[in-house]
């Protein structure tokens, strides 16, 4: 384990790049991806998330070199790569399918790229060894790849991956054919190895729970341009928009008119009562103004800041799942560890309340 390493983790760097098609159904041309600047530290772990058509595979496909940009200019590690075939790029990718070799065991599969790049033999056997320790399939070196299971399988493909040294990683939606408990398992497993050896990797999932759990910085794209980027506390926290809120987690909308400051905080008036929120954005004094408040902020109780009626109270266990009427608006509530609180019942009559600072205005 000990002689794992990455030569150099590398940027990656998208200096306003687009990639034109022709819609075969009209005979037009579209913007599957369209002017996208982005600069990847070296080292960090970045998704690029989004729903179906959004650009996120174009745009990995584009840093692969599967695709070319039809504008702009793609940098690897400061040199321009647009030129440059699959091959000569200092990238290895994990794709959705696998694309496992079945007619060559596990060491053979692994140890393809080493030999197409001619390395010696005992440094094929070292580096094969050193890698499938590391993905946790030590013994496995002569299994064929059809006897082994999806997330073996899966790891097979990471480890053939890593063992050429990339200096970039890229996963197209790698988990998508995992069910549920070995995608959060394998997740887990792609991190920890991602940060054991210190590269740079860029990941795309449709899949916000993956997103949030693995990534360093989250690339949330709509319609083939960057919809928001940050952090995944600061896009939960922070969205600058309807679509990047509601993508990211549950969220409740608030729809009101802005009241006035107090105390460092911007009143919302809202139809059934008054909120504060606590925002950096200036709003002036009948300014439209939306509240954007996640499920587990909101408090309900017999008195608080805004009456509602419950229409479901259900028990899940961890927490007591709410959908209260706030006058015209559902709001949903995820009100943890219920134990020992007050449960209310549909059709009962409370209260919702939430910190200023948990919510955000928009």
């Amino acid at each position: 384990m000990a002689d794992l390493k990455v030569k150099q983790p590398k940027g990656v760097k998208l200096d306003h790049i687009s990639k034109i098609y022709n819609d075969p159904k009209t005979g037009k041309e579209f913007y599957a991806v369209h002017d996208v600047e982005l600069d990847i530290t070296p080292g960090s772990f970045v998704t690029l998330l989004g729903p179906s058509g959004c650009g996120k595979t174009t745009t990995l496909r584009m840093i692969a070199g599967f695709e070319s940009p039809d504008e702009g200019e793609i940098y690897l590690g400061g040199e321009p790569i647009n030129a440059l075939t699959p091959n000569k790029r200092d990238t290895a990718m994990v794709f959705q399918s696998y694309a496992l070799f079945p007619h060559y065991n596990v060491f053979d599969n692994v140890a393809y790229g080493l030999r197409l790049r001619k390395v010696p033999k005992d440094e094929i056997q070292r580096r094969v060894t050193d890698i499938l320790a590391l993905v946790e399939l030590s013994g496995m070196e002569q299994r064929m790849t059809n006897q082994l299971s999806g997330g073996q399988q899966q790891r097979v493909a990471l480890a053939r991956a890593l063992v050429v040294e990339p200096g970039v990683l890229l996963f197209d939606e790698p988990l998508s054919n995992l069910d549920a408990k070995l995608r959060v398992q394998m997740r887990t497993e792609i991190r920890r190895i991602q940060q054991t050896l210190g590269i740079t990797a860029v990941y795309v999932t449709h899949d916000q729970s993956e997103a949030m759990a693995i990534s360093d910085n989250i690339i949330l794209m709509k319609g083939g341009v960057i919809a928001q980027m940050g952090s995944p506390m600061e896009i939960y926290y922070h969205p600058n928009s309807e679509f990047v809120a509601d993508f990211i987690g549950e969220c409740n909308f608030l729809k009101g008119k802005v009241a006035g400051r107090e105390g460092g905080n911007t009143v919302v008036k809202l139809p059934s009562g008054s909120a504060t929120v606590s925002t950096d954005k200036q709003f002036s004094p009948g300014d439209d103004a939306e509240i954007v408040v996640r499920p587990e902020a909101i408090v309900i109780g017999d008195t608080g800041m805004l009456p509602c009626k419950v229409e479901l109270s259900c028990f899940m266990g961890s927490y007591q799942n709410y959908h209260v009427r706030v006058g015209d608006t559902l709001v949903k509530i995820t009100d943890n560890c219920p134990v020992n609180k007050k449960i209310y019942g549909v059709g009962d009559s409370a209260f919702i309340s939430f910190d200023a600072a948990c919510a955000h205005l928009l």
